[in-house]
C-alpha cells in the first residue's frame, strides 16, 4: 500500500506522479519530529503516561496490524488470477513483504505489553466487510483494488501520523514502506488499457466505487473506537480539530485523483 508509479510513467503539468505525492506525505510525516509540541515532541515512555493516548495508539497498531494481514491474505488470493508465472511470482512476493509488516506491529503491541489478538479483533469485521463488498472480479480489478485502497489508507495512516509520538510515528511511517506493489499495479494497469482502451472506463468505476467504499469504511471505524476519534478531533494530539479532520479527507481525496491520472483514469 505505498508509492505509485513506474519509473517511466511520463508526469503531466497538471498531476503530480503518485511517487511524489507519497514523499509529500512522509515529508509531512516526518516534519513535526523537529518542530511538534505536545505528544508528538515526546518518545513513547512519555507519552504513553496518558492512559488515553495508549488506548488510542493501541486501536491505531491494530487496525494496522490486521490491515496488513488482510493485504497479505488478499495478495495471495490475487496471485490465483495471474495471467503469468513472473505476475503470480510478483504478487507472492509483495505478500510476503506485507505479512512482514505485519509482524512488526503485531511485535510492537506485544512489546508494549498488550495482546495483539485482542487490538485487532475491534477492527476485523469493517475490513472484512470492506473486502468482501470490493471482492474483484478479475485480475485487473485485484490490481486496481489494490493501488486506490491501499494507497487511501497509507494516506489516512501518514496523516495520522504526525500527530503521534516519535517512536509510534517511525513504525508508521516503516510499515507504510512501498512493498512495490504499486508500480507493479500501475505497470500492468497501463498495459492493458493501451491493448484495450475500453477497458479504462470499467477500471474508473471500479476505481470510485473503492474510494467511497474506503472512505465510509475508514469513517465508521474511527466513529466507532472513542480514543481513536478524539486523537483526530484534538482531544490528545496537538493542533488537530474538526476543520482539520475534513481537509486531511479533502486532502486524501486529491492525492486519489492523482494517482487516477497517472493511471490513465478518469477520478
Amino acid at each position: 500500500m505505498r508509492s505509485m508509479e513506474t519509473p517511466d510513467t511520463p508526469k503531466t503539468p497538471s498531476a503530480e506522479t503518485p511517487e511524489e505525492t507519497a514523499a509529500e506525505h512522509t515529508a509531512e510525516a516526518e516534519q513535526p519530529a523537529d518542530e511538534a509540541t505536545g505528544i508528538a515532541a515526546q518518545d513513547w515512555a512519555q507519552a504513553s503516561a496518558d492512559p488515553q493516548y495508549r488506548a488510542a495508539v493501541v486501536d491505531l497498531l491494530g487496525a494496522l496490524a490486521y490491515g496488513e494481514l488482510a493485504a497479505f491474505e488478499r495478495l495471495a488470493e490475487d496471485a490465483k488470477l495471474a495471467p503469468t508465472l513472473d505476475d503470480k511470482a510478483e504478487l507472492a512476493k509483495m505478500a510476503s513483504a506485507e505479512f512482514h509488516h505485519f509482524e512488526q506491529l503485531r511485535d510492537r503491541l506485544a512489546a508494549i505489553g498488550e495482546d495483539p489478538t485482542q487490538a485487532m479483533q475491534p477492527f476485523a469485521a469493517a475490513l472484512d466487510e470492506f473486502h468482501r463488498q470490493t471482492a474483484p472480479s478479475d485480475w485487473l480489478e485485484g490490481l486496481v483494488k489494490a493501488y486506490v485502497g491501499d494507497s487511501i489508507a497509507s494516506d489516512f495512516y501518514r496523516e495520522v501520523a504526525v500527530r503521534l509520538d516519535a517512536d509510534t510515528r517511525a513504525l508508521v511511517l516503516r510499515v507504510l514502506d512501498d512493498t512495490g506493489h504499486a508500480s507493479f499495479a500501475v505497470e500492468k494497469v497501463r498495459a492493458a488499457i493501451e491493448a484495450e482502451p475500453r477497458v479504462g472506463g470499467r477500471l474508473a468505476l471500479w476505481a470510485r466505487r473503492l474510494m467511497g467504499e474506503a472512505l465510509s469504511q475508514a469513517q465508521r471505524v474511527v466513529a466507532d473506537r472513542d480514543a481513536l476519534s478524539t486523537m483526530l478531533v484534538g482531544g490528545i494530539a496537538h493542533g488537530f480539530d474538526l476543520a482539520e479532520v475534513g481537509r486531511m479527507f479533502s486532502r486524501i481525496t486529491e492525492a486519489h485523483t492523482k494517482r487516477m491520472a497517472a493511471l490513465g483514469l478518469a477520478a
